[in-house]
């Protein structure tokens, strides 16, 4: 087993990666407190891990709340559910919940804890790659809005991350590519010496060796816990994590939540932020078509967003965004793989030609 630690102060917490913990009831009990618990899953999930879930707090009172798998449920609606059954059943502030399922889940269940009476305790066990290495580490939780993705939330800490990486024996192949997506943004904005290493290794890390895994996900998580550990309200460097997201959310809006994957819609927007990098002069052709290729021929992810949204879509869509200041959108770019920057100065010309490149984009010398 491996741990690495969020150092946040009196906020900081373990991340548990390796095989088998599902088993370990060892592992959380430190972390259950004496109250009841209550694990939030979901549809797809609940039938395969539930009852191992429960088994990690013999002898307390564990309730289990089932939502509606996929992006397009979560929303307010799914909040209020939660709300409701904890209300009534009367759960107090030594109430602890359990997120067990992926992204969408793991956004839910955080949002609910810091907002049911003003805060409660929530471990994490994400049970999907995109989870493990990213979304359940840093404290963003939230929910959609139908004007735009994660609209809704708040910065809200674990107390401990359990990332069992057995589980990801029964995750579908689409969704480790989407995984992978939320991966190689790691090395490209952070560590190009993982970025190398993750091409080299890419046949046998998209076929889920189980070593290679582990080492992926202990390497997304270090570096994860970093920058959180610098930033925690992305008021600063966090924000570098955004990258491919800004492009990537507008697609998501757009297209309808559910349509795309979270991590599809990512490997989309990295590439558009390739191309958008390499037309201001900081990335040669070369690297923008080192960067598509890995994404699209070496991990097989989709890399060209739909077609039938219009560059005036996208302009509002981003303009809606979280990092968006005084009027501006604000890109996550690269200087080179391993170094990503925020800029909010973009000129709008450059912005259009990689917005309509379709099929060109990273593969035309300015």
């Amino acid at each position: 087993m491996i741990t690495v630690d969020v150092e946040l102060g009196e906020r900081s917490y373990p991340i548990f990666i390796g095989q088998g913990l599902l088993n370990k009831a060892e592992l959380v009990a430190s972390y259950s407190g004496k109250g009841r618990v209550v694990i939030v899953s979901n549809d797809v999930v609940a039938p395969l891990y539930m009852n191992k879930a429960k088994q990690l707090f013999p002898g307390q009172d564990v309730l289990d709340i089932v939502l509606p798998d996929g992006e397009a449920h979560k929303d307010l609606d799914a909040i209020s559910h939660i709300y409701n059954v904890l209300i009534a059943g009367k759960y107090d502030r030594n109430t602890l919940l359990i997120a067990l399922g992926g992204g969408v889940v793991g956004d839910i269940t955080g949002f609910a804890a810091a907002t049911y009476l003003r805060g409660i305790n929530f471990i994490q066990i994400p049970t999907t790659l995109l989870a493990q290495v990213d979304s359940s580490v840093g404290g963003k939780t939230g929910v959609n809005h139908p004007l735009g993705k994660n609209m809704i939330g708040a910065f809200y800490q674990p107390i401990c991350v359990l990332a069992d990486t057995d589980v990801l024996s029964t995750l579908p192949r689409r969704e480790v590519k989407a995984g992978l997506a939320e991966v190689l943004k790691y090395g490209l904005i952070y560590d190009a010496e993982f970025f190398d290493w993750l091409e080299a290794n890419s046949q046998d890390i998209g076929n889920s060796d189980s070593a290679l895994l582990s080492q992926t996900i202990r390497t997304c998580c270090e570096i994860k816990a970093e920058i959180v550990a610098k930033d925690e309200r992305e008021s600063g460097v966090r924000a570098v994590l955004n990258f491919g997201h800004t492009f990537g959310h507008a697609i998501e809006t757009a297209s309808g939540y559910g349509n795309w994957l979270h991590g599809e819609t990512v490997a989309m927007g990295m590439v558009l932020a390739a191309d958008l990098s390499h037309k201001l002069g900081w990335i040669d052709l070369t690297v923008a078509k080192r960067i598509r290729a890995v994404l699209e021929e070496n991990f097989g992810m989709p890399v060209l967003p739909p077609s039938d949204i219009s560059v005036e879509q996208y302009l509002d869509l981003m303009l809606s965004d979280k990092k968006a200041e005084s009027g501006k959108i604000r890109f996550v770019l690269l200087k080179a793989i391993g170094e990503g920057v925020v800029d909010g100065d973009i000129d709008p010309s450059l912005l259009e030609s990689t917005l309509t490149a379709g099929d060109n984009l990273c593969m035309i010398s300015t």
